[in-house]
């Protein structure tokens, strides 16, 4: 592997693909975009000097939103596009390695996916300096965002090498990208409504009189509180499914934003709540982990249900992430073995001399 020779393919990749003004404007409207969402956050998250965190987090979000709706255009066609043009052969007969043409290719596509990294770090400076962000969730959630950003890269470049066409290859890679970041959530969805149980709920309340006093036994109607004279009624029992989200959680956990959240550490008010978008999805997920109750009971002539002792509210956002398991590392893993191995199948697609091409395969 030679650095000299890496570097150049890199720079020639990027030359080819910045040195139009499409390029410059698709950066100048994501400044604008990332503007409208920074002044949107401060409003939503406080403002000034209590809604930091809560703008750093939506920035990041939308970096990797954009990253993943981009890096496929840019990647997805580096090899297959390079043969169409008759441009790939000349440099498989240099001293360039099929690993090298893969790598430098690769880097280049991830240089261009920071690029939007790059024009996102003034609002996430101006975030930071409004105060309340935590300092490793700025380095972790930035580190996660830089993987992401590689890990599509690897993803465009790979399936550009396996496939011929160009055009199929950027829509094969968007579909990978939409499995990932929306499948996963789809799949989640329909896979744990289909893995229901079946859920009981049991009430019953005081009888009442069509003036909406209640009946007591001795025949008055103040006994309200006094469980031993106020008059009940029957059980009513009702059952039907609830989804179980505790045996599928597993499936979010190669979701980029779910990584990206689940990764970054959380600080909590005093209240218990996040103060920020990553804290709240965290949330959302580790919940899921927890198997629902199958069962409830709603007794008006329960004392405990009159002092409120047996329906008390449920855990605290903090609670549920102290108790439950990160998967963010196991996702990630996930995400790194499918590139690695696109990768190698990439560079058995190109490697010369070939024994066999797809019909139609331009070489020269």
């Amino acid at each position: 592997m030679n650095g000299a020779r890496l570097w150049t393919i890199a720079r020639l990749e990027l030359t080819q693909r910045v040195r139009t003004v499409a390029w410059y404007v698709l950066l100048g409207i994501f400044a604008l975009l990332l503007i409208g969402v920074t002044l949107l956050s401060f409003l939503a998250f406080g403002g000034w000097g209590t809604g930091g965190a809560g703008v750093f987090s939506a920035v990041v979000y939308v970096t990797l939103l954009l990253v993943l709706l981009v890096s496929p255009t840019l990647s997805g066609n580096s090899i297959n596009g390079d043969r169409d043009a008759a441009t790939l052969a000349p440099l498989q007969v240099t001293l360039a390695t099929t690993g090298e043409i893969l790598l430098g290719k690769f880097l280049a596509a991830c240089i261009t996916g920071l690029a939007f990294a790059a024009v996102a770090v003034p609002f996430l400076v101006i975030a930071t300096l409004a105060g309340g962000v935590n300092g490793w969730a700025v380095v972790t959630s930035l580190a996660v965002l830089v993987v992401e950003v590689g890990i599509v890269a690897a993803i465009g470049v790979a399936i550009s090498g396996i496939l011929a066409r160009p055009l199929f290859s950027v829509a094969v890679t968007y579909l990978i990208v939409a499995a990932l970041s929306v499948g996963s959530v789809i799949g989640f969805g329909l896979v744990s409504t289909a893995a229901g149980s079946e859920f009981t709920s049991k009430n019953r309340s005081a009888e009442y009189t069509s003036n909406g006093e209640i009946v007591c036994k001795d025949g008055g109607h103040d006994c309200y509180g006094d469980t031993d004279q106020m008059v009940c009624g029957e059980w009513d029992t009702y059952t039907y499914r609830v989804p179980r989200p505790d045996r599928v959680w597993w499936l979010l956990s190669s979701n980029p934003f779910v990584i990206l959240a689940d990764a970054t550490p959380t600080s909590f008010d005093r209240h218990g709540n996040p103060d920020d978008l990553f804290g709240w999805i965290k949330t959302a997920v580790r919940g899921a982990q927890s198997a629902p109750e199958l069962q409830s009971t709603w007794d008006e002539c329960d004392p405990r249900y009159l002092d409120g002792t047996e329906y008390r509210s449920g855990p605290t956002p903090e609670e549920i992430i102290a108790t439950t398991v990160p998967s963010w590392f196991v996702g990630l893993g996930v995400q790194v073995v499918l590139a690695v191995l696109l990768l190698w199948w990439a560079w058995t697609r190109t490697r010369t001399p070939a024994r066999t091409l797809p019909p139609g395969t331009r070489i020269a």
